[in-house]
């Protein structure tokens, strides 16, 4: 199987993009937008895994992705994820893309694509960038319409129950 831009999707990849629904459903459960993400480790076991936490840790910072790739660097025990892969079921915006970046991540694994702050491959390419002396393979739309559909009935009834 192919993604939207022709990159190869592994079986993993489907699975790492369904435990990461599973965090973004968690995510939901609590009032915050679901948006989930798991770390691969080089054999393909969980690692990290993080969904948004910002409304209830009141930091700007707790992106989904962010808290995955915290978790999965104090299971290394290192900020060097070299093997990894980070699997977000939103495209990850600026601030996490740099953060995979600089973690080192060899994969970068996403579902929805993410028009309004994408920046791995929509309105932005952080971790493409050839000036950059990283940068990890993208793989994107993998469950799309699945991780779309939960953040399109989030918003839905955010705009029905103010």
């Amino acid at each position: 199987m192919r993604d939207d831009l022709g990159m190869q999707v592994r079986p993993d990849d489907v699975d790492a993009v369904r435990c990461a629904l599973d965090e973004a459903r968690r995510a939901r459960a609590v009032g915050e937008v679901p948006i989930g993400a798991v770390v691969l480790d080089a054999s393909g076991a969980v690692i990290g895994a993080g969904r948004n936490e910002r409304e209830a840790t009141h930091d700007p910072t707790a992106h989904a992705e962010v808290v995955a790739l915290r978790a999965a660097g104090s299971a290394l025990g290192t900020w060097r994820l070299d093997g990894c892969t980070l699997a977000v079921t939103l495209e990850p915006c600026p601030m996490c893309a740099g953060a995979a970046w600089l973690a080192r991540v060899d994969r970068v694994v996403f579902g929805a694509w993410n028009p309004e702050y994408g920046a791995a491959g929509s309105l932005w390419d952080v971790v493409r960038d050839r000036r950059l002396n990283h940068r990890p393979e993208v793989v994107s739309g993998v469950l799309a319409d699945e991780c779309s559909a939960l953040l399109d009935e989030f918003f839905a009834s955010r705009r029905r129950d103010p």
